[in-house]
């Protein structure tokens, strides 16, 4: 290529040729600038940093998916882990009423002017364990023979009933109340032998055969703000019972909530004066002939702690029929309670308990029903002790 002088036809002078490369050359600068603009060093993530973000993102995706995962299987948890549930809420809930219940009863005991009980003050002091049953036997002023006859066959004595309690759980005690004039030579008596055996449990009640409703209610009420139990069970100074027996009987029941055990039975409602069990209320169970509604023969049963807390705070409402085992059927009416029967609460005297004992079926209480309780008591439970009783043994080495 040959470069022409300026102003030659067809030709570009040199200096021409200059401005227009260096026109180009800054053209091109400027270009560059705009187009390949640097980020700033706010904008450039740093290596390590990236990683990190990265794994956060990673970690909280798989946390929802974990809590969108535990969610659904919340939804389609079993029923029997769902019923788990419910039992303990309604055990913690029966705890609650339990310790209401017992601050309302030393309240009406302070209002009343009632001496406190010494095992309250000592459940106080020392805090409120755990026991098995509370096992109150229903006495009266007159029985001071059938008290010293289970004293010396059934019921541990001294050291060794303090010894029940402390390694069975297994509280007993006489339920007695007062006479109709508090502080006379009668409750004298009953302070005195208190005073020698300390197996008493009294109770803010007026003595008297037509007022056993009553006793057993105040009986459950003042037990259950006494000793926090699994069960307590309420039995006659006249029937002779196997502890151990008893406690592996409720003890496969201690789980469950509101649980009404005993022999069931469904009398006859009695409307003539004058015999015995005569029902005064006939009218309220329908026509002449009727029968009572499934409850648990008056000689021993045992309830939950849910349901000796129910009585407690309802004492002042709950329907005193004149037979207690009707009246306590009749509070649990309408309740969602399981009636369990069971006839080893229910022997005969022997031969029945002997055969059964001997078979390894042993029973847990026995008495003659002709007589509601073993005849001439005084004497023959010491017969019916020797050949039906389970022994020492069978107390001591058993776990319930």
């Amino acid at each position: 290529m040959s470069w022409r002088k300026a102003g030659g036809d067809g030709g570009v002078s040199k200096r021409w040729a200059v401005l227009l490369c260096l026109g180009s050359f800054c053209l091109g600068l400027l270009f560059t600038n705009r187009m390949w603009t640097l980020p700033e060093a706010t904008e450039v993530p740093l290596p390590d940093q990236s990683v990190e973000e990265g794994k956060a993102l990673v970690a909280a995706d798989c946390g929802s998916k974990k809590v969108q995962e535990l969610q659904k299987y919340k939804d389609v948890l079993p029923d029997q882990d769902t019923h788990h549930d419910v039992q303990t809420l309604d055990k913690t809930i029966a705890t609650l009423e339990t310790e209401l219940s017992a601050a309302r009863t030393l309240q009406e005991s302070l209002l009343n002017g009632s001496p406190v009980s010494e095992d309250f003050k000592v459940s106080e002091s020392i805090g409120r364990r755990k026991y098995r049953m509370v096992i109150g036997i229903n006495t009266a002023f007159s029985s001071r023979k059938r008290r010293d006859s289970i004293r010396y066959t059934w019921m541990p004595r001294g050291e060794k009933r303090k010894q029940l309690e402390e390694q069975k759980g297994v509280i007993i005690r006489f339920v007695i109340g007062h006479s109709a004039i508090a502080g006379g030579i009668i409750d004298r008596a009953i302070e005195a032998e208190d005073r020698k055996h300390g197996d008493f449990m009294k109770i803010d009640h007026v003595e008297g055969y037509l007022a056993l409703s009553g006793k057993t209610k105040t009986y459950f009420a003042t037990a259950v703000s006494l000793w926090d139990a699994d069960f307590y069970v309420k039995v006659d100074d006249d029937v002779h019972v196997n502890i151990a027996t008893l406690g592996q009987i409720l003890s496969k029941q201690a789980w469950k909530p509101r649980v009404y055990m005993g022999c069931m039975k469904s009398g006859p409602v009695l409307s003539e004066k004058g015999v015995r069990y005569y029902e005064p209320e006939h009218w309220k169970f329908g026509e002449p002939g009727n029968k009572y509604f499934r409850h648990a023969t008056g000689q021993l049963y045992a309830i939950s702690k849910d349901l000796a807390t129910y009585i407690s705070i309802n004492k002042h409402v709950l329907h005193k029929y004149i037979n207690e085992d009707v009246s306590l059927g009749s509070w649990f009416l309408g309740l969602d309670v399981e009636h369990i029967d069971d006839r080893r609460l229910c022997c005969g005297t022997p031969p029945d308990c002997e055969w059964k004992a001997q078979a390894g079926n042993t029973c847990a209480a026995s008495f003659d029903w002709k007589c509601s309780g073993i005849c001439n008591s005084e004497g023959r439970i010491w017969e019916v002790h020797n050949k039906c009783a389970e022994g020492d043994k069978a107390l001591w080495n058993s776990t319930f």
